[in-house]
């Protein structure tokens, strides 16, 4: 039998995940079964692959326009979506989903190139989410247990963009959502 949070996330997905991802040529629904897709693909762990689908499950769960970034105003996704995910899951699925927007700040500090491989819309919205890291914040964020899968994540995430790439539906995911689920 399926559980009800499964059941939740499924349905969420299915009810609000047409809405347009941003700016992007994606739905909220394609950009995380491409997000999981691409951590399916590097045989990532069931919580990491969770994470991945997920990350962004905070834009599903408020009431902003899909356009509130280009209004400067920062939906704070990653906090509540995590906070979602902290009540249900293990802390390998919410906490690199906490992490995944420090996660691109702290990217465009280490790797010179990285912010330019970012979508106009990231770029935007990196400016509402803090902008680029400092040194100081770098070491803060490395000391974080996972800030690793937060890195890995995030890659995935700037991925997860293409117009119609074909991926498995989110069903495909059940038990992967159901392993990574506290008490399982």
């Amino acid at each position: 039998m399926e559980n009800k949070i499964v059941t939740f996330i499924i349905d969420l997905f299915n009810n609000k995940g047409g809405d347009l991802y941003g700016g992007e040529a994606v739905t909220q629904l394609e950009h995380g079964l491409q997000a999981a897709h691409f951590a399916v693909l590097e045989n990532a762990s069931d919580a990491l692959v969770t994470a991945a689908l997920l990350h962004d499950i905070g834009h599903l769960l408020h009431d902003l326009p899909d356009d509130a970034t280009d209004k400067g105003i920062d939906d704070l996704h990653e906090a509540l979506g995590s906070q979602f995910l902290e009540k249900h899951f293990i802390k390998e699925v919410s906490e690199p989903v906490k992490l995944h927007v420090n996660a691109k700040r702290y990217l465009c500090l280490v790797e010179a190139s990285y912010y330019s491989t970012l979508s106009p819309t990231s770029q935007a919205s990196l400016l509402l989410q803090g902008g680029i890291m400092s040194s100081f914040q770098k070491d803060d964020f490395e000391k974080h247990e996972f800030y690793k899968e937060a890195v890995v994540l995030r890659r995935w995430d700037d991925l997860a963009k293409v117009p119609d790439l074909i991926t498995e539906p989110i069903e495909f995911y059940i038990n992967k959502i159901a392993n990574s689920l506290q008490n399982n």
